[in-house]
């Protein structure tokens, strides 16, 4: 990344509740520079639901061809230049009226980049200024690959509630190149959508509204086995899209930290981890403020000094349990080797999809025990759940966790999925809190890897003999091969008696 300089409108710091916004002013010259002024807003405002001020939602870009703005505070008549991405500069180039001045909120010009503490303080605040923004402008880039058509065709098809025919394939493509752009990739897209009250996309010069896109985007027939991974991630933010003028006011949760209160934090990680972000710590970050779980007295709030394998390891343990033994791979590497004490719940032998439902994919697995049987029904998660994948709770966990079998270990598809309200026994019926506590023995040891790195295409439709030759060699610390192997098989034991 290029040296950001110190301007003077970042010298005097935030006060609580306060952001920076952006004002774009006005010029009528489209090639001219673009001049914006810094300048400091409160959200302690109560009662609203919306301030005045859009926010932008994009992706950074390359920082190969820098551009710059000029900066000046309020009230100031002398400016400063910031660079920008380039991507960035184009999407300000676009959203420049010729007479009239935008208020915006951006995250790479109303945050001190040079601040870390304040990064971290801002990142706390992202789901309130995305929430309380009067819209989120969501950019795509600038025109390419037919985008202009893709979105008329998109458009064509929301309106009249009709399907994108595969049958021609120009229009096939295009549609393709737009949602494999990498706005839709990108982990804290998934936050800034979730908490908007109105989206509007823009892809160059030509816009739409987020839920029209959504109508669009969801009738479209192109997604062949080839784009399985592609469809999940651009369903997953579809899904958030279409929420938008459903959700109500804002508020804070009674520990006061600001969040979407969607779902725990163990799905929201399950359902997104293949999105990608430049820094690995935001994997995490991201999705703190959708998560309905309270984080105040976890240890995972944002701060960019613990290392990654760190935080790797603190999450892991969250979702389970303190107790467990969690190995993280070196370096950067998004792989944790689990070694618990666990028991075997069942076995999937039925995986039903709903693509209708809330546009997301609904999978309902059904899996039996020795004492009765359950339905769990799973939000569609980044690695899909299949016929003959076992359910098992590890000791100290609060959820199942679904995996599958390797040669002398197993994955991890799942790491908390949502529990039943209740399973069947012969006696009748017993509620999940009341199941746990009902002695259950943890008597099997298990080796679990959770992978974030595979692509999905390949976790989806291939065994992946590479990787399983790699964690081979990697897992030779986690006991000898031969007693690894035997543990598997003891497990793969106990679900065939069920």
């Amino acid at each position: 990344m290029y040296p950001i300089p110190t301007l003077d409108c970042y010298r005097e710091p935030l006060l609580p509740d306060s952001i920076r916004l952006l004002r774009l002013l006005p010029n009528e010259d489209k090639t001219a520079p673009i001049q914006c002024e810094l300048f400091h807003y409160s959200l302690q405002e109560s009662g609203r639901r919306t301030h005045p001020y859009e926010a932008l939602s994009y992706v950074w870009g390359g920082s190969d061809k820098p551009q710059s703005v000029s900066i000046r505070e309020h009230n100031s008549t002398s400016g400063h230049d910031l660079p920008v991405t380039e991507n960035l500069h184009a999407a300000l180039t676009r959203l420049r009226y010729p007479f009239y001045e935008r208020i915006i909120w951006i995250d790479a010009v109303c945050i001190n980049q040079n601040d870390e503490r304040e990064k971290e303080q801002q990142i706390q605040f992202m789901a309130k200024i995305y929430a309380l923004a009067i819209r989120v402008v969501v950019w795509l880039g600038e025109a390419a690959e037919d985008s202009d058509q893709a979105l008329h065709w998109i458009r064509v098809a929301g309106g009249r509630k009709s399907k994108i025919s595969s049958s021609d394939e120009s229009i096939q493509q295009a549609v393709i190149a737009l949602l494999q752009r990498p706005w839709f990739r990108r982990i804290w897209v998934l936050q800034e959508v979730a908490a908007a009250r109105h989206i509007v996309i823009m892809c160059g010069p030509t816009d739409i509204d987020g839920y029209a896109f959504c109508l669009g985007v969801n009738s479209f027939e192109g997604f062949d086995k080839a784009r399985v991974g592609l469809q999940s991630l651009v369903r997953s933010v579809t899904y958030l899209i279409s929420g938008a003028i459903f959700r109500p006011n804002f508020s804070m949760s009674r520990s006061g930290r600001s969040s979407l209160d969607i779902c725990p934090l163990g799905e929201l990680v399950d359902m997104y981890h293949a999105h990608e972000a430049t820094e690995r710590h935001d994997k995490v970050f991201a999705l703190l403020g959708m998560s309905s779980d309270d984080l105040s007295k976890v240890n995972l709030l944002p701060d960019y000094i613990v290392p990654w394998e760190e935080l790797l390891q603190r999450l892991t343990k969250y979702l389970l349990c303190e107790e467990i033994s969690v190995e993280t791979w070196g370096g950067d590497r998004e792989i944790a080797v689990i070694e618990s004490k666990g028991c075997i719940l069942g076995k999937v032998f039925l995986v039903q999809s709903d693509t209708v439902q809330d546009d997301r994919e609904g999978v309902d697995v059904i899996f039996d025990n020795r004492e009765g049987s359950a339905r769990l029904t799973l939000q569609a998660s980044a690695k899909s759940v299949r016929d003959g994948d076992l359910v098992c709770l590890l000791q100290g966990a609060l959820k199942p966790t679904i995996i599958r079998r390797r040669q002398d270990y197993f994955d991890i598809i799942m790491i908390a999925a949502k529990p039943p309200e209740e399973i069947r026994v012969r006696s009748g019926y017993i509620e999940w809190p009341k199941f746990l506590q009902s002695g259950i023995l943890f008597t099997r040891d298990f080796l679990l890897v959770w992978d974030w790195e595979i692509p999905l295409e390949k976790f989806q439709n291939a065994e992946g003999y590479d990787r399983v030759l790699e964690y081979s060699t990697e897992l030779e610390g986690h006991l000898d091969k031969a007693t690894r192997i035997w543990n598997v098989a003891l497990i793969l034991g106990d679900s065939e008696e069920y």
